[in-house]
């Protein structure tokens, strides 16, 4: 029996872990939600604001998959606030940063804290599932892309009126959530979950894994690029094209983000019901037409189409996210780590890719040019059904 369906599911520590998640995600997005102000105080050329995500996204990216693998080998629940705490020494930092390069080293910190946070967390979820692995995964990355959503508006309320400094009063976020934490690091010892768990054998393919990996790790390109091209530097377009405010840009950014956290919880569970491969063609191939026609509209309809894809491509995370769990038994925190630093991987180049074409050509052109990743969406043809489907099809017919 999986280790995810022994028992029920402990919706108490799926909840724990979204907040914690969430609280996590609010200090990283608060500071990329700062970037109009950074730029302003320092000078900052876009490059300069793509590098900052670089070093924060490609430091999770690269340190991610190493943590999940050796928390598959070695669970370790402790690592969930010591996660946190180098976020909190990262925020600190970046409060504090007098200029570009202590900037940079912030960013690198903050990395880290992602890195050493999210693989053992989301196999944490796993665990806790009860079986209901889409559920699981989506609640958790709710928290994550709730924290996203506040980061920005928090942003408008409290840093922009009051300067950079007042990131030092939002330290607190990750100190609470690192004492919270430490109850779950706590259930977890109770439940086993920090024996290491012997890793199943798979039951397709060795060839069908590797392609059907392939695939995802390119489908989770054409959402991640394009979402970046939106959350790191929609705020620019929009003051860019339609000469908005700071505060006003912020605005639609976070609606923007508040859709990104909504299908993030509708994709999971859905996918438990219909499968993953149906919502990951819905989710990035659906909204295609509405990103070609969003570099064309005017405001309000720029900022509704934002809304409309964000909401659809973010339900795609969890469904290719378990897909994968499910290609690979008894290697969740590996995948998770795959997974999530692929994304911040992706990000980060992303970023920095965006912001140097931004630099010398035209932001409006930028989105002109990422209008067409999500018909990537179309790969989605070539993955194989469901492992979890077959397996309930065929124990139907027997």
């Amino acid at each position: 029996m999986n280790a995810a369906t022994r028992g029920g599911m402990s919706l108490g520590i799926l909840l724990s872990l979204s907040v914690a998640h969430c609280l996590n995600d609010t200090t990283q997005w608060l500071v990329i939600a700062l970037y109009p102000l950074f730029r302003d105080s320092y000078s900052l050329s876009y490059t300069q604001l793509g590098l900052l995500s670089f070093a924060y996204q490609m430091t999770a990216s690269v340190l991610q998959p190493v943590v999940g693998w050796y928390t598959d080998r070695r669970p370790s629940p402790w690592s969930l606030p010591s996660g946190l705490a180098f976020c909190l020494v990262g925020l600190v930092i970046m409060a504090l940063a007098p200029g570009f390069h202590p900037m940079v080293i912030g960013c690198l910190i903050l990395g880290m804290g992602s890195a050493i946070f999210h693989p053992e967390s989301s196999r944490m979820a796993f665990m806790a599932s009860g079986g209901h692995l889409g559920f699981a995964q989506s609640l958790f990355q709710l928290g994550g892309n709730a924290g996203q959503a506040l980061g920005p508006l928090l942003a408008v309320l409290f840093v922009t009126q009051w300067g950079q400094r007042s990131l030092l009063h939002f330290s607190a976020l990750p100190l609470v959530c690192l004492v919270g934490l430490c109850f779950v690091c706590r259930w977890a010892i109770r439940q086993g979950i920090e024996r290491p768990t012997p890793p199943a054998r798979s039951t397709e393919p060795p060839n069908l894994v590797h392609k059907s990996l392939a695939l995802l790790f390119l489908l989770m390109t054409s959402k991640q690029l394009y979402t970046v091209s939106i959350a790191n530097f929609f705020t620019f377009y929009l003051i860019h094209k339609f000469g908005l405010s700071v505060q006003s840009s912020q605005f639609h950014l976070f609606l923007f983000l508040a859709a990104v956290a909504a299908g993030t919880f509708v994709g999971g569970p859905i996918g438990d019901r219909i499968g993953r491969k149906a919502v990951i063609w819905v989710s990035i191939l659906g909204p295609a037409p509405f990103a070609l026609m969003m570099p064309y509209m005017d405001l309000f309809w720029t900022s509704a189409l934002a809304t409309v894809i964000g909401f659809f491509m973010a339900s795609s995370f969890s469904a290719i996210l378990v897909f994968a769990q499910e290609l690979m038994p008894g290697r969740v925190g590996t995948v998770a780590g795959l997974f999530f630093g692929l994304a911040f991987g992706l990000g980060g180049l992303g970023a920095a890719v965006i912001g140097l074409l931004a630099d010398h050509t035209d932001i409006v052109l930028v989105y002109r040019v990422c209008s067409f990743l999500p018909l990537m969406g179309l790969l989605t043809f070539f993955l194989p059904s469901d492992p979890s489907r077959r397996v309930r099809q065929g124990a139907a017919k027997g």
